[in-house]
Formats: C-alpha cells, structure tokens, sequence
C-alpha cells in the first residue's frame, strides 16, 4: 500500500496480538498501563471524528471470542475497515482543505473588488488596532460600556430611561415553550434555546423604559403534549429587579404569544417547520399591528405604538424576523444559537452522511440561508463569545470581519460606503437572576428530615443522588448535561476511573436529563449512556458515581447547592461549548468550575476568574484540574469568592442594559406615512370625509406618472402649477365618483358604499393576484380572461379586486391593447419588477391611468445599494461571457431601458451560460451588497431589487397600508415560475396552482435552489389547490368553491 505504509504496522500488530493481548511482551511504547490494544488505540486515537459505533459493536464482539482463530478473524475483517475509514478520513480532510481554499479565494476576491470600488486601500484608521485591543465588529475593548458594579449605578442608568416606553418583540419558533415548568430536555429542540429566551423577555419586562414585551412561537395544540402550549397568550411573572420596574400599564409586562401555524393538532421537529414560516408571518404581522393600535391608545396618544425593533432567535425565527422586519420597516435583531454552516462542516467531516443526505435529513441548505438572509436584514447580530464570531460567524458570505471594520471605519468618518453594509456583531453573554440563590456556607452535617431544630427537611433530590454513595461526605464532582457525544462526559468518567487519587476524594455526579427507559432514547444517547455506564463497571465506581434517572428542572439550583454544600467543583468538559449557561449557574451557587478551553466557557472564565480550563480531549488534564481543586482548599475558597464576586457581570439586568442601549444606537424606522402628523390612519373606515383624506393623502404619497413612464416629462414631474391641476381634477374625478363603465360585471364601483376612497382595494372582500411568470403577455393575458370568466357568473361586482404580479417594469396603456374586453381599471393594483414597484390603477385621466406608491419605495429601500450596486452588477455581467477561438459573446447584459430606481434588470443572451442566482447572490454578499436576486421569464431575465422586497412582501405592504385582509386574497400561480415563486404560495392567503401553466422550466432556474420546493412549500396546506391540466374557467371556478372563496 504506497503511501500507506505507516499503517502496516498497526495492521500487523492487530494481527499478531492473538490470544496474549494483553501479554507482557509487547513493546514498551506500545503500552498503555499495562494494557494496550492498537485496535483500540486506533479506534480511540487515530480514527477521530467519526461517529462509527458499528465499529465499536465489532471491537466489543471481537473481544468477547474465546477461539484466538476467530478473534483473528474478526481482527483482521476490521482492521481493513478501520483502513477504510483512515483512508475516507484522509479524503474528507481533503475536501475540506479545498472548500477552505476556495472560501478564502472568494473572499479575498470579494474585499479586493470592494476596497476597489471604494477606491482606496485600508487607511491606517480602517485597519483597526491589534486584535487583542479590537473586537470583530471594529470596537475597541477597551471603549465599551462599564459594567454594572452596584445597584447604584443601575439606578442611575434607570433615571435616564423614565419617559420611554418601548414595545419589543422576540421570536423563537421551535420547540416547547411556556413560562412554568419548562420541559427541558423533553426533545432536542426544547433545550437552552428556550429557557434563555423566556427568561430574556421576563428580565426585558421587567426594565425601566420598556412597556411591553412579546415572545412570539407556535402554538401546539395536540394530545402529545401539554394543554398550556396551545393556549393563546400567557403572560410572565416578572422578576426581581431591585425595584427597578416602572409604573404598571393595562398591556405592559412580558407575553408569550403563541401564532397557529402548520398543523394544528401535531408537534413537528423544526426541520419540518419551513414550510409554514409564511403563515407565521403573516399571523405574526396581524398580531403586531392589534397590539400597536391598543398601545397607541394607552401611551401612544392615539398613535400607533411601533415595535423599537424585532429579534429573530434561530434561523427559522431569523427568517420570520427578516420578513417581519421588511413588511413593517423596523430594525431587526438576530441570535444564531446555533449555526447551519458549522453543524454542516462537521456532519461531512465525520463522513457518515453525504452532503445531499444532510440536507435531506436537517434542511441545512435552506436553514444556512436564512442565516444568511438574517445577516442581509439584520442591525445587530448578538453573540454569546468571541469565538462565535471568529470562528462560526466569518463562514458566511455575508459576513467578513475586516471588511466589517473597514465599512465602521467609513461611517464613522462620513465617508461614503458605495452601497455596502454589514452588520454589527455584538457580544453580549446570556443573563441569570440571582436574587432567589442564596450560597450554602458550612460542611455536610447530614441533618435528617424533620429534624428537631426546626429546619426544613433535605430537598427530595438530594436523597436520589446520595443513595448512589457509599460515603456522601465527600466532595461532589457534578457534571450536567445531556448524553450526548458533543458533551464529552465518557472522557470524565475515564478521567475519574483512571485517577485513584481522585477517586479517594470525591464522588462523581452525572445529571443526564431524564428517561424512562434506556431502549426509548434516541440511538445517539442510549448509546453515551451505555458506555458509561460499562465504564463504571470496568472501573468498579460503585458507591462513587450517580446517575439519576428523573430531576425537575425547579431541582436544578438544589443539586448546585448540594454539590457547594459537599465543597465540590463543577465541570463542563464538552468538546465545544458555544457558551457555557451552567458555568454561570454553578459560580452563583458557589462552586468553583472546571471547563472546556474551546468555545464561550474561555470569555466567561475571564470575567469571573473561578476555576480552570482544560483540553476537553485530555484525560490526563481533567483528572488534575479536578483534583487540584479537591484537594487544594485555599485554592477551592479562592475560586469561590472571585466567583461569586464576579457574578453580577452575567445578571440579567447587566444583559438587558447593555442590549437596550445597543436598540438604543440603532436608527429608528417605521412605516414612511406614519411619521405624517396629518396621517389619517386612525379614522374610521365610513368616515364622510375619507374622500378628501385619501386625496389629501394621494397628495404627498404617489407621484402621477404619464403612462407609467418614469423619463417622460420627467422635467414637468414636480412643477407646482401642473402638480395643482392634477391634483384638483383628481379631487374632482373622485368626488363624483369614478365614472366610466367596465366592459365586465366583475368590478363595477359599488357607488352606495364609501365610492369615493382611494385606492378601491380598501373596499374589496375578496383580492385575486394573478402572478402567473408567464414568457410572454399573451400568456398573461388568457390566464386573466380564464380567472375572470371563473367569477363573471357570480355577480360579485365591486366586492372582488384584482391585482397582477409579474416582472414586469410598468405599465404602459399599450399593455392592455390586446386584452380584448379589458381595462386597466378592471385592477385595483400592479406588483412590478418582481416587487420594486407597486402602482395603482386611476380612472380620472385616460392619459394617466396609473399612479406610483412612492411610500413603498421608502418602505423597501433599506440596504439598497443604489449606484454602487449597479456598478458591480455592470462588471460582473461583463465577466460573464463565452469565449469561442478569438471572438467573446457577452451572455449577460445590462437592460438600461427596463432598469428603474430600485430595479436592475439584465438580459441573459444565452440560456444555461449563466451563473445561478445562488452564485450571484453569494458574489453581492462577499462584496456586502444587499439585494435580491430573481431570475424571471424562464431564465432570461434576471431582476435585482432591495433585499426586503418581493411580491409576497408586496401584498403585506398593501394589507399595512390599506387594510388588505391577507386571509382574503388568493394567488394564482403556474406549476413553475420565477426564482421568488414559493414566497407566493403559503401564508394565510389562498394559492391556486394552475397545472400546465409554465410547466416548462428552465434547469437553470431550477438549480438555483439548493433545497427541492417541498421543503419549503405547504403543498399538503388546505389552502393550497392545483387544478387539473389545462383546466377550463368552470373548473377553476369549482377550484375556488373548494377553497370556500365563491359559494357553490
């Protein structure tokens, strides 16, 4: 075996071991104690990193053979496997190598054209200071905010937020959450994800200058679990804060409200969710505008009370947040948690799943996305560590941290920044309440229950744990995490079993979650458990070690007192430990740590200064840390008093303070119409004079565009005295009522109700979107005809409005000449350029019949890159072409005519040349351009809008801004579309798949999803229907009987 040659002498010594493995004449430096195998040497040492528990099954039935004839049989068959698996690692190191390279290539690549387009090179003030001085988000370390040191001065940060009364909203999708008796542990989405977000928007609640708190998640209502997670709303018992807490309001405190999506009567894993984040969304948007308007009436002085921003937790929540954000137009926060491109690099290293496998089993393509769209819409990224942010966060291609610097350093300056942004990285570490602890001082003194003196009996747990020991009075070692591999806690108990002093000295105790039944774990847990306990057993650690099977989470501050109580340690020795909550937990109790060196645990032993960090992967090291601080009582005391000392820099209100004053820095933004003194929002909706509002508000949002040409006349656009003339025949055309009578029955004005509002879809009860991506306008065109003729029999005139949703650039009168017995007033609204523009069809002028909403435009614009946008599009279309001998073929490029303000659009000249739209999306990200990319017309166009924008955002607009009830309006779609067409479907509206309509797609549009439409569209949703193929206006209208949209 060339190049393998280091690994024939394991083979062979596998081989030779034969009946004496264990016999004394094996090398010296082969030993380990006196009882070396190089099977499991290799297994142990060598093959690392992969989760081959198959391997280990044969190791132990190998072992077990009597026959030494047999034992080298099996012997043999592994050790080829164990050269397979050397030989795949070997290969997975490889690839690995090379994503690194090109990763590294692509980044350098990116800042290089950026640093370009900024036209200079790093100043010396854009370089930053050195890393020990600088943070990964362009601060210093040594500027930031003081921490809190005394009530004193809380108090004083307290006086300065009186008179502010802030509505914040957190969202955390997965798992199980309530307030009470949370059920951690129950499965692996109900974790420390839950515990740290109910107890953030408690401590949230509960500070000065915030009113009200809302944790949004999904309500389960199924037998599987517990009655109170489907209940509606529940609201928090808020915590001590010092007194703290300003004056109680009818709505104010903290909520957890639970928004019904997916299915209703089942508890589903979070991969499964994607699907059923758009009707998340869309509840969530109802709920968030009820609960402004009743603030608005509390505090608000009649005004809507605007969220001061949104915090998505998770990437699902991240997602939802980013959509949120967009449609309402606040700023957006984000927690990652955990990350999709981290887990991802280490299930392909451990090489037991392909890449496809992974994303077919954990959705990790589209959970990496909506990261990476949570880095497009995000203010504030909040970490728990630096290590999240160096070593997890610089994965994504929307995130670089010197390029981060370069662009703070800009700002800071006023320099411009070409249209780039990037978020701002904060470390901000998880919070605890502290006032309920109160730390045991004294020994063990073993005081029964019902004790004469009066005290209260010993905590029930306390009893399960010490029934383990043969001698409880001996320190306690605790260890409290789930049997999982990451949790590394089989190398602790090797740690103990191997070390005799330590063993001596203290007992051993492992705190696992709960079970029933080791048989009913998951395979990956029952599978840790069982290793230790055959551990415990070869080392005989009976009467030394505890296990218990059941614990209440409200036991959990009883088993840290119980172990300061015994004068022990506690230790966290996970492989990587993104943060490390039960270090915190256990310095407040007073127990001195020992931790893992990898990860958040390194960040909070520097704050509190409490114990010891070890290499997770040394045994050696964890049995000496452990026993040096057992044995060593001065150096035990001393750990305890700086923790508990030190505690305070992770309290809750420490957190909350420097995460409001982080809000605090972000710019305000809301809804552009609501900053209008004079906004008519508020106004009952049959008011008499809502004519004249509308108009008053026509008036100073849409600017008339003459047959929706933006260069025609563009000098004459803002000329006061035609600006007047138009507006008073717009007053007079509205006044008497629109006039004119449609060729169809379908949308005739109810004159009798409310005939003079503008735009008309305020009036509406039903809203049809047709958004078939049709090639050409005469496919639009029949697909309209049909959907019209579908209703025309119901004589519903007035009650249904039509929209269309095309990538179109505008529309042109032009575009209704072949639409025989149609007007471009039989449509309320037009979503262009796949949702950069929205326009509103008008009736009092044939030479202008259509008019542009320029509050959305303000409403989308946030991150658009504008001209330095357009400049790196322009240069990347130019390096796309086909070279064949001496000529090049441009394949894309620039569509200057159909381009407007905020849409760039560009020709593809030749179909599958091209880079997919995940290509050129990653290529902005790089660059920390933000935009949306939407392949349209079968791949040969490609349309960038601003990041937040889409025509699903588009119709959420039109329900915030004219009250377009979203249950109300149904989607037609084609089987296929352009690259944003499974936003359209989902949500609460009603989806209608037309089948044989753009059934023909291009693969190129296919191949820019990197995740099939089933993961992410509800096709099982009630409120999804296809129709059969070629289905005629009958059929369709049977469609919509079924979707209870017409009556049958």
């Amino acid at each position: 075996m060339a190049g393998n040659d280091w690994i024939n002498s394991y083979l062979e010594a596998i081989l030779d071991v034969g009946p004496g493995i264990d016999d004394a004449k094996s090398s010296l430096l082969l030993r380990e104690r006196g009882r070396f195998s190089p099977t499991r040497y290799f297994v142990e040492e060598v093959i690392t990193g992969f989760d081959e528990t198959d391997l280990h099954r044969s190791w132990v039935r190998a072992q077990a053979t009597r026959s030494p004839q047999e034992r080298n049989t099996r012997l043999e068959n592994m050790c080829w496997r164990i050269w397979n698996l050397a030989r795949q690692k070997k290969q997975l190191e490889g690839e690995q190598a090379q994503r690194l390279a090109k990763r590294r290539q692509e980044r350098e690549r990116g800042r290089r054209e950026a640093v370009a387009d900024m036209s200079e090179d790093l100043s010396e003030g854009e370089k930053g200071d050195a890393i020990s001085d600088i943070s990964a988000h362009g601060e210093s370390i040594k500027g930031r905010l003081p921490r809190i040191s005394s009530v004193e001065t809380m108090e004083s940060w307290a006086n300065q937020q009186k008179g502010k009364k802030l509505y914040i909203v957190l969202i955390s999708l997965h798992g199980l959450i309530r307030g009470e008796n949370m059920e951690l542990g129950r499965d692996s989405d109900t974790g420390g994800q839950v515990k740290y977000v109910v107890e953030l928007a408690r401590a949230l609640g509960s500070m000065p200058g915030v009113y009200r708190v809302d944790l949004l998640t999904r309500q389960v209502s199924s037998p599987e679990v517990d009655w109170s997670y489907g209940e509606p709303t529940e609201m928090l018992t808020p915590i001590n804060s010092e007194g703290l807490m300003t004056e109680m309001g009818e709505s104010s405190g903290a909520y957890i409200i639970r928004i019904p999506f997916g299915p209703r009567d089942k508890y589903i894993p979070k991969e499964d969710l994607w699907p059923y984040i758009p009707e998340f969304v869309d509840g969530a948007l109802n709920h968030i505008l009820h609960v402004s308007k009743v603030l608005g009436g509390q505090i608000g002085s009649g005004r809507d009370v605007w969220p001061v921003a949104i915090h998505g937790h998770y990437a699902d929540a991240g997602d939802s947040a980013a959509l949120l954000s967009g449609a309402l137009n606040v700023p957006m926060l984000f927690t990652g948690h955990s990350l999709g491109r981290d887990k991802l690099e280490q299930l392909l290293r451990q090489g037991r799943l392909s890449k496809d496998e992974i994303n077919s089993t954990y959705k990790i393509m589209r959970r990496i996305e909506a990261e990476e769209l949570s880095l497009d819409a995000s203010e504030i990224v909040i970490t728990s560590t630096r290590q999240e942010i160096d070593e997890q966060w610089r994965l994504y291609d929307g995130f670089d941290p010197i390029l981060e610097r370069k662009l703070r350093a800009r700002i800071k300056r006023n320099v411009s920044c070409y249209g780039r942004f990037m978020p701002r990285m904060v470390v901000i570490p998880p919070g605890m309440e502290f006032h309920h602890i109160v730390p045991h001082e004294g020994d063990m003194d073993f005081e029964t229950e019902g004790s004469e003196d009066g005290k209260a009996p010993d905590p029930h747990i306390w009893t399960e744990i010490m029934r383990f020991f043969s001698n409880p009075r001996k320190p306690m070692i605790l260890a409290l995490a789930r049997p999982d591999p990451k949790k590394n806690l089989t190398t602790l108990v090797k740690a103990f079993g191997e070390c005799r002093p330590l063993r001596e000295l203290a007992n051993l105790t492992l705190i696992m979650g709960n079970r029933d039944n080791i048989d009913e774990m998951s395979s990956t847990n029952a599978s840790v458990l069982l290793s230790i306990l055959k551990m415990i057993d070869k080392y005989d650690l009976y009467g030394q070690v505890a296990y218990p099977k059941h614990h209440k989470q409200s036991e959990v501050p009883d088993i840290y007192r119980l172990a300061a109580k015994t004068k022990g340690v506690f230790i966290n020795p996970a492989f990587i430990e993104p943060f490390g909550l039960t270090l915190i937990e256990a310095a407040a109790h007073g127990l001195p740590i020992v931790a893992t060196k990898n990860g958040g645990p390194v960040d909070i032993h520097r704050g509190s200064d409490n114990g010891l960090l070890v290499d997770p992967h040394d045994q050696h090291a964890i049995a000496d840390a452990l026993l040096k601080l057992v044995a060593d009582k001065h150096l035990w005391a001393k750990c305890r008093a700086n923790g508990l000392k030190n505690i305070h820099l992770f309290s809750w209100p420490e957190h909350c303070k420097t995460y409001l004053s982080r809000i605090a820095g972000c710019k305000p933004r809301q809804p552009c119409w609501l900053r209008n003194a004079d906004d008519d929002e508020n106004s009952e909706s049959e008011s008499p004079s809502d004519s004249l509002r509308d108009i008053q508000d026509i008036s100073l949002n849409l600017k008339f565009s003459l047959d929706g040409d933006k260069n025609e006349d563009s000098d004459n656009l803002f000329d006061p005295d035609d600006r007047k003339n138009k507006l008073e025949n717009a007053v007079l055309a509205w006044s008497k009522g629109v006039k004119g009578t449609h060729k169809t029955s379908i949308d005739k004005i109810d004159q009798s109700s409310s005939a003079g509002k503008f735009p008309a879809l305020r009036r509406r009860k039903q809203i049809f979107v047709i958004a078939v991506d049709c090639d050409s306008s005469t496919g639009l065109f029949e697909n309209v005809r049909k959907i019209f003729a579908a209703v025309e029999a119901e004589g519903m005139e007035g009650s249904i409005g039509f929209h269309i949703g095309h990538f179109i650039q505008y529309i042109r009168s032009a575009f209704f000449s072949d639409f025989r017995g149609h007007e471009s007033t039989d449509f309320d609204a037009f979503i262009c350029n796949s949702g950069g523009d929205l326009y509103y069809s008008s009736s009092h002028s044939e030479d202008n019949p259509f008019v542009v909403d320029l509050y959305y435009h303000s409403h989308i614009e946030y991150r658009w890159g504008g001209e330095g946008l357009r400049k790196t599009l322009v240069r990347w279309a130019a390096s796309i072409s086909d070279k064949k001998g001496e000529k090049e073929e441009h394949i894309v490029v620039e569509d200057e005519k159909n381009s407007a303000d905020y849409c760039y659009t560009f020709k593809v000249q030749k179909s599958g040349g091209d880079p997919s739209v995940k290509e050129l999306r990653k290529s902005m990200r790089i660059q920390a351009l933000r935009c949306h990319v939407v392949y349209c017309q079968n791949g040969s166009r490609i349309n960038v809008i601003p990041v937040l924008s889409s025509r699903s955002q588009a119709l959420r607009y039109l329900y915030l801004r004219w009250g377009m009830d979203l249950s109300k309006l149904v989607v037609f779609v084609g089987e296929s579309g352009d690259t944003d067409y499974e936003g359209l479907l989902g949500g609460l509206r009603k989806a209608v798949i037309l089948k044989g309509v753009c059934s023909v797609s291009s693969s190129q549009l296919l191949s820019n999803r990197n995740y099939p439409l089933t993961d992410v569209v509800p096709y099982n949703s009630p409120n999804v229907i296809q129709t059969t193929e070629e289905c005629s206006s009958s059929e369709l209208h049977a469609s919509l009987e079924k979707l209870a949209v017409l009556k049958g």
